[in-house]
């Protein structure tokens, strides 16, 4: 009884460990390295220049002002090394007597043709290599979760083969240090092995998150009609987009969970309205972050939908339609506070991670229905590496959107003081040809940490200079009335990043981002996304006042697709916090390279499906 009670109690006290080191799965536990080893092995060769354990007597001890030098005899090796202790007390007197034996290990080296270690530690115990972590736990106390999980057969069980179980168990469990090191730094073939490690159990955490629910209704609503009556033909991966959201709709037995990733001006609204056609003759509910792309999608719905589609508008501003009879309501999170919305076979999230925690805990509330649930399909328009898709595709499916309907032509400078009386007069062209120009400022009140002026700072000067000067930011509560007036009659808009994702400005040709060096790229390529949205010649000037050139923002310029600027992100940013709340945020990675290592996540994917298989 009472060894059942203590291997209880050692049970506890291991989960209360693994908790605080944040552990979730075994692999987890693997992937904690040793920060260090410390290693008693007897020496079997000299080789200058690297730490030594050698067996020694003392053959002869001097005082040297106060400094202990000892001359050893190395017994294995029958020559002498000298040894200097600059930091001698007693102690050392008294345990470096001549004729004693010794193990003694330092740093070997030659002076003048003799053996020399300075200041060598005597040691107690030989032949044993330990471990050190680098954790919240006490060295002992994370060995011992070691020794007790990570063995061969955990591993195997884990999905791991020979080979990556071998090469853990020689991290943890070294027999040489030589096996597993070169020049102070793991070797090669088992970076290899922690990169698919990485993979593997991030992917296979991922698959178990996943719970799939029936779905209310199997939806087979008819989209020929509609796709043919528009007055463009949709791109090959518009098609192949809706095409793979037709397969998820046409199922009851397991509710959709997509994610579509388009790139700016890709046409992600078509394929939202095509998913609005299939649910058809059931409802369906499209939920956007803000008033003014809510009344634009509605404005798109109501230009290209079928006349015998019933379309409402849902904001606290406004309505349009009445929503419980409605086929395809569209609104804002005021959705969410309206008792009487009609049960919807589809809901669409647009930019569902610029919705607050409340927002998005309410949205949950909304798709769910006990264990009967809607069909759910997210849409970004933050590119995503091809690399976390593919991992991400495991939690939910994923389709990418990577090319635009038309060709965009946008030129992107990176410019400065000196360049400034130019910029002016391209501006000015611009106004003349009925375009429309759009300042981007960091701050909208000066402030001593920023080297830039600030929107209220410089409107004075282009309002003197420009009529039809437009200024709003994200405070301004009429935001969405100041853009939609300066859409219409506006010559040069002055923001801040407010429009970093939002109205369509189809006359908008030129944009200016002052600061450019302190946005992240992937806020620049939303920003630059507002020009050029119907195939008109565009410039995106990225203003800083840097005088060293920046490497980031030259690389931004020479890249115009979204995917390649994700790449180019894992670049500056070590990985991860690539989806920013969308899917998973902020999952870094010690090895694996998301920008490099596509191969070794399609391996790790394949592994986990073979797995699953033979389940």
């Amino acid at each position: 009884m009472t060894e059942a009670y203590d291997k209880e109690e050692e049970v506890e006290e291991a989960k209360q460990l693994l908790k605080r080191l944040k552990i979730y799965s075994l692999l987890d536990l693997a992937l904690i390295f040793p920060s260090s080893y410390s290693d008693t092995t007897l020496s079997a060769s000299l080789e200058p220049g690297k730490v030594h354990t050698l067996e020694a007597t003392v053959e002869e001890v001097s005082n040297l002002g106060g400094k202990l030098r000892v001359i050893f005899r190395l017994t294995r090796f029958n020559q002498r090394l000298s040894s200097t202790f600059f930091r001698s007390t007693p102690y050392h007197f008294k345990e470096f007597a001549p004729g004693t034996p010794h193990i003694i290990q330092g740093r070997l080296e030659i002076y003048k043709g003799y053996l020399q270690m300075s200041q060598p530690r005597s040691l107690k115990t030989v032949g044993k290599i330990t471990t050190k972590y680098k954790t919240v736990l006490k060295d002992n106390e994370i060995r011992s979760l070691i020794e007790c999980y990570i063995t061969e057969q955990n591993l195997y069980h884990e999905g791991l083969d020979s080979k990556e179980a071998a090469a853990l168990m020689k991290v943890h469990f070294p027999n040489r240090l030589d096996d597993i090191l070169e020049n102070g730094q793991y070797k090669q073939d088992l970076i290899s092995v922690f990169k698919w490690v990485e993979a593997f159990n991030h992917i296979k955490k991922l698959h178990g998150k996943r719970i799939n629910f029936p779905a209310l209704y199997a939806l087979n609503g008819a989209i020929e009609a509609f796709v043919t009556s528009l007055p463009f033909t949709l791109t090959v991966e518009q098609q192949a987009v809706i095409a793979q959201i037709q397969k998820d709709l046409a199922r009851n037995d397991k509710a959709a969970k997509r994610m579509v990733v388009g790139d700016v001006g890709s046409g992600k609204t078509m394929v939202i309205l095509a998913s609005a056609m299939m649910a058809l003759p059931h409802k369906s509910i499209l939920m956007a972050p803000t008033s003014l792309l809510a009344l634009q999608l509605y404005e798109e719905a109501c230009k290209y939908l079928p006349k015998t589609v019933r379309i409402a508008l849902v904001m606290q501003s406004k309505e349009e339609g009445k929503y419980q009879e409605a086929d395809f309501i569209i609104g804002t999170h005021a959705l969410l506070y309206k008792e009487d919305l009609p049960q919807a076979a589809l809901v669409m999230v647009d930019e569902q991670h610029r919705f607050g925690t409340k927002q998005r805990q309410s949205l949950e509330a909304l798709v769910s229905g006990g264990e009967i649930k809607p069909h759910f399909i997210q849409f970004s328009a933050t590119p995503i590496p091809r690399t976390q898709a593919m991992m991400e595709s495991e939690l939910v499916d994923v389709s990418l959107i990577t090319t635009t309907p038309f060709e965009r032509e946008v030129t992107t400078k990176t410019i400065g003081r000196s360049d400034f009386p130019g910029l002016l007069e391209h501006i000015r062209r611009e106004i003349a040809q009925d375009h429309q120009v759009l300042i981007i400022y960091p701050l909208v009140e000066e402030s001593s940490e920023v080297p830039y002026q600030s929107l209220e700072e410089a409107r004075g000067f282009w309002e003197e200079r420009f009529d039809e000067v437009y200024v709003t930011h994200g405070k301004d509560r009429e935001k969405e009335e100041v853009l939609l007036s300066f859409r219409e009659k506006g010559n040069i808009l002055l923001a801040t990043t407010v429009v970093e994702v939002g109205i369509s400005l189809p006359r908008l040709t030129l944009i200016v981002i002052v600061g450019a060096e302190r946005l992240g790229l992937a806020t620049l390529h939303q920003l630059r996304g507002r020009v050029g949205r119907n195939g008109l010649k565009s410039w995106c000037y990225l203003y800083s006042n840097a005088k060293t050139q920046n490497v980031r923002l030259e690389k931004f310029a020479l890249a115009n697709n979204g995917f390649d600027i994700a790449k180019l992100d894992l670049q500056f940013r070590n990985s991860g916090d690539i989806l920013d709340g969308t899917i998973q945020s902020g999952q870094k990675f010690k090895w694996l390279d998301m920008g490099e290592d596509e191969a070794v996540i399609i391996n790790a994917k394949n592994r986990l499906k073979s797995i699953e298989k033979r389940k």
